[in-house]
Order: C-alpha cells, then sequence, then structure tokens
C-alpha cells in the first residue's frame, strides 16, 4: 500500500489526535457522490440519515468504492497499519438552517472494543466550513482515555442517544474545514463536535470507521469487513458483499446492525471499564485474603474435600 501520509502527519496525528485535510477524490467525483446520494433521498422522500445506517458503506456501489479508496486505505494503514476492517459507516447531514448539532463526545464512547483502536475518516461530499457545521476538535484530548457521557436524548442532536461529555473546556477547539473531496481522520478518544447549519445549503458528510483486525469485541460477536490485508485472528465475522446497488440483504444487515448498536442493555465503554477494574480488585483482594493467587477449581475441590470428611 503507497504512503499517503507525511511523517509530519504521522507525527501530528499522535500528538493531536487528529489529522486535517487529506484529499481522497476530486471535486467532480465528490459532486457525483452527492447527485446519487441525493437522488435517492429524492426517490424514497426520506433522509439517508433517517434510513441508512452503520453499514451504508456497503449499500450504494459508490460509498463502496469509497470505503476502498487506495487514499483512505492508504492514509490509515500509515496510522494503524494495512489489516483493517470498516466496521461501520455513517452519513452526517445537515439541511441548511438546521438546528441539529452534534455535542461533544467521542465515537468509543458505545462500540465496544478492545483494545480501544478505532480510526474514524470524515469524508466532505460538499463544502465543509464553520458558517455550516464543520466537525470541531480539541487538540490532545485523545490521549485521556475513554470517558463516561451523559444521555441526554435531544431531539436536535444527531447522535443516537443525544451522548454528551460534560464540562468540556472549548477554549483549544479548532474548526476541521474540508473541501469537497478532502476528509479528516481522527482517533477513538478524541473529543469532537459540530453546531448548526447557519447556510444556505447543506452540509454532507461520509464518516468511516476502521478498526486493526487485532482488535476484538466486547459485547458480543459481531461482523465487519476486511478492507486491506488480511485477517489472522478471526475474532469478528465478515460481512456479506453487496452483489450490486442497493442490495436487499445488506439492507437488512444494515438494520440489524443499527438495532444491535441502539441496544440499551450495553453498557458505556466508560462504565464498562470501570466494572471491569471493580471485578479485578475484587478478586485480588479475594487472592491476597486466601493468601495465594485463587484458583477457582482448586478452591471448589478442597471445599469438597472438607465437606467429605466432615460427613
Amino acid at each position: 500500500m503507497p504512503k499517503v501520509l507525511s511523517d509530519e502527519q504521522v507525527r501530528a496525528f499522535a500528538d493531536n489526535g487528529f489529522v486535517s485535510p487529506v484529499v481522497a477524490i476530486s471535486l467532480e467525483e465528490a459532486a457525483d457522490c452527492r447527485r446519487q446520494l441525493e437522488g435517492y433521498e429524492a426517490e424514497t422522500g426520506r433522509s439517508a440519515v433517517e434510513t441508512i445506517h452503520i453499514k451504508g458503506h456497503l449499500y450504494f456501489d459508490w460509498a463502496w468504492r469509497l470505503a476502498r479508496h487506495p487514499r483512505l486505505i492508504g492514509a490509515i494503514s500509515d496510522l494503524v497499519g494495512p489489516d483493517l476492517f470498516i466496521m461501520a459507516s455513517r452519513f452526517w447531514i445537515k439541511d441548511p438552517q438546521d438546528r441539529k448539532f452534534v455535542s461533544w463526545h467521542q465515537d468509543h464512547a458505545y462500540f465496544g472494543l478492545k483494545p480501544p483502536t478505532i480510526i474514524t475518516a470524515w469524508l466532505a461530499l460538499n463544502e465543509v466550513t464553520r458558517h455550516n457545521g464543520c466537525m470541531r476538535a480539541i487538540p490532545g484530548s485523545h490521549r485521556s482515555g475513554t470517558h463516561k457521557h451523559v444521555e441526554t436524548h435531544d431531539k436536535d442532536n444527531l447522535l443516537s442517544r443525544g451522548q454528551a461529555l460534560v464540562d468540556v473546556d472549548e477554549s483549544t477547539a479548532v474548526d476541521l474545514v474540508l473541501k469537497p473531496g478532502e476528509f479528516s481522520i481522527h482517533h477513538g478518544h478524541l473529543f469532537h463536535s459540530s453546531e448548526p447549519n447557519t447556510s444556505d445549503d447543506r452540509r454532507i458528510g461520509f464518516a468511516m470507521m476502521f478498526i486493526p483486525t487485532h482488535v476484538e469485541s466486547t459485547i458480543g460477536r459481531r461482523a465487519a469487513t476486511l478492507v486491506s490485508g488480511e485477517d489472522r485472528y478471526g475474532y469478528w465475522d465478515h460481512d456479506p458483499l453487496p452483489t450490486r446497488d442497493r442490495d436487499p440483504v445488506i439492507w437488512e444487515l444494515m438494520h440489524a446492525a443499527d438495532r444491535h448498536y441502539r441496544d440499551n442493555t450495553h453498557r458505556q465503554d466508560a462504565e464498562a471499564t470501570q466494572l471491569r477494574a471493580q471485578i479485578d480488585k475484587g478478586l485480588r483482594e479475594l487472592d491476597a485474603g486466601l493468601g495465594e493467587e485463587l484458583d477457582i477449581e482448586s478452591f471448589i475441590r478442597r471445599a469438597r474435600e472438607e465437606e467429605a470428611r466432615e460427613a
């Protein structure tokens, strides 16, 4: 895979948690993607935000080509290596004079991954500016780990649960302005948000989320799509590949994946991490109380032997 990012950009990603902008496709190609997306919306009478969930990169031919674009895959590979799954994608659309916004959050908050390595490529299908609600990011915030989010369920918040970080210091926030066909890349722990679109045109972005193949799911067996290299671990099932544009099999897959993601029984990653730490602490205390490393099978065997002697 040809190198896409410079050494300086790779260092910037490590320091800041994002790199932007990176060119993927031409202005004309981006305009054609927008035309096809809006053609689908005109045909169905509904926004892609409402109907295309989690696996949209498999539903449209043009989106499937974007998800495997050499410039995009090359840039992600420069950061985390060549063996890559795309596990999710989403269209982020704000209409003109739209009140919709995205609160400060981290992508990794609900994805259930170990290690928590998820990289998002956010590709602009039209010009993205502060005026129409570009992404904002806080440099270096990715180094603070996964944080607890408050679920607001605000109807104007584009996030599925209105999840939001609290007490975010925005003083160092920067705007990730993009031209059509450019993309930004950000770490799953990066604090980021976007404000309402106050312009007279839509703001359309396509976000694709990638993980190295060595990353495991902590919330059950799931599926992803291998887009680069090889899967030497077998932690994930492989998504069916589309056989045609708007494949009905992919339609069903999209909505099943969305139901799984929205399952309210899934803990936030910050909560799950805290629970695992509490369990580990309890086991260590039990080990110390026994004066040895806890071996459950040996413990049960000794208990049964003691019971037999008393009988």
